[in-house]
């Protein structure tokens, strides 16, 4: 069996392609990092270093790495000929990945269909690839694949200098996959769960792991934090952090019918994770890219809209809102250019242009008290 995943990173090796490895395939990691694809194929294992409850230690073979920047054509046969294609690149990558996998679609010989499924942190990641793949590929090709949405969830830090391929990660994880595209016959992937229903699965994970880690970042970046564990370790922010939690929870029982108490133990766990000490996690890295978090239907500004929609003022939210509107490192374009928008539009404008709320929104009133106050 074989597989091919995009996005050779840390969270590529030590997360997806991990769980691929366990499943008995051959993967072959695919990136434009020349020196990273050389490594890799320079060696014959690497290890995934799991800390916290429950942590083990694995070691990973039977694996390639080709660069898509200077050998399309070898990425392309091996999509081709492969039995999953993954991807962990970012969702704005997405678009980059999708001719290659529609080329390969439609010299693909096999009759048992390609399983694609982008592991991304955004919402029906997958979708967004399929629709990408199917601006090039025929219908014809587009029925060779095997779409499917996941939701996946495993924290991986900034990695230690000298660490090489091995990837330090926590020990949770959690890979949800919708199991309709399949028809009854799911792929054989030990530690993934397939549902019926995945919609509540990735805004549970979305808006409770994702916003609770971006509230950490900004919330802890503004009292001088460096380390996520090290913000939660100051009371505002640990304060802060599960307010915007309580918010979020009443928004994913109200919307998805989830039982509240283990939605409330779902969140009290997620914190515990931010604060591993051995996960050095900096702020600087978990704050990157504000504006795609402060758009509209990302982690900050949909749970707001939501509960405003609902008849309830967030009060958390929009604390955090506030900070992550603040947020200013200079080597993050998107906070770069966060701060020019912030300094060049009034809050009305900024509140329409990046977060995409119009003034008809129950939310845009104080939504835009918030970004007055980042201002």
């Amino acid at each position: 069996m074989t597989a091919v995943h995009f996005g050779a990173g840390n969270i590529g090796r030590g997360f997806i392609g991990l769980l691929l490895h366990n499943a008995g395939h051959h993967v072959t990691f695919v990136d434009v990092a020349g020196p990273l694809i050389d490594e890799l194929n320079s060696h014959d294992s690497y290890r995934v270093i799991e800390t916290g409850e429950g942590a083990v230690t694995h070691t990973v073979t039977n694996f390639s790495g080709l660069n898509s920047a200077t050998n399309p054509d070898d990425v392309i046969s091996a999509i081709a000929d492969a039995d999953i294609v993954t991807t962990a690149v970012g969702p704005n990558v997405l678009k980059f990945v999708a001719p290659l996998i529609a080329k390969a679609l439609a010299v693909r010989s096999s009759s048992t269909p390609l399983v694609v499924m982008a592991c991304e942190n955004a919402i029906s990641a997958t979708d967004l690839l399929r629709a990408a793949v199917a601006e090039t590929a025929d219908s014809a090709s587009l029925e060779r694949g095997r779409f499917a949405n996941t939701a996946v969830d495993r924290i991986v830090p900034i990695q230690a200098e000298g660490q090489g391929l091995d990837v330090t990660v926590e020990s949770f994880c959690e890979w949800v996959i919708e199991s309709g595209p399949f028809a009854g016959d799911v792929p054989e992937i030990p530690g993934a769960r397939f549902v019926e229903n995945l919609a509540p699965f990735i805004e549970r994970k979305l808006l409770t792991v994702n916003t609770g880690h971006a509230s950490t970042a900004y919330l802890g970046k503004l009292r001088g934090a460096s380390l996520i564990a090290q913000a939660l370790e100051i009371e505002e922010v640990l304060d802060g952090v599960r307010a915007v939690l309580a918010e979020t929870t009443e928004m994913l029982v109200r919307r998805h019918g989830l039982d509240k108490e283990e939605q409330k133990a779902y969140a009290a766990k997620t914190i515990s994770r931010f604060q591993n000490p051995d996960l050095e996690d900096l702020v600087d890295r978990v704050g990157r890219q504000p504006l795609r978090k402060l758009s509209r239907h990302e982690r900050l500004i949909e749970p707001a809209a939501a509960l405003a929609e609902a008849g309830t003022t967030p009060v958390a939210l929009l604390n955090v809102i506030s900070a992550a509107i603040s947020f200013d490192v200079a080597d993050d374009p998107e906070s770069v250019a966060l701060h020019k928008l912030r300094a060049s539009l009034t809050a009305e404008e900024f509140a329409t242009a990046v977060s995409g709320i119009t003034s008809d929104h129950p939310l845009f009133a104080p939504l835009v008290m918030a970004i007055r106050r980042a201002q």
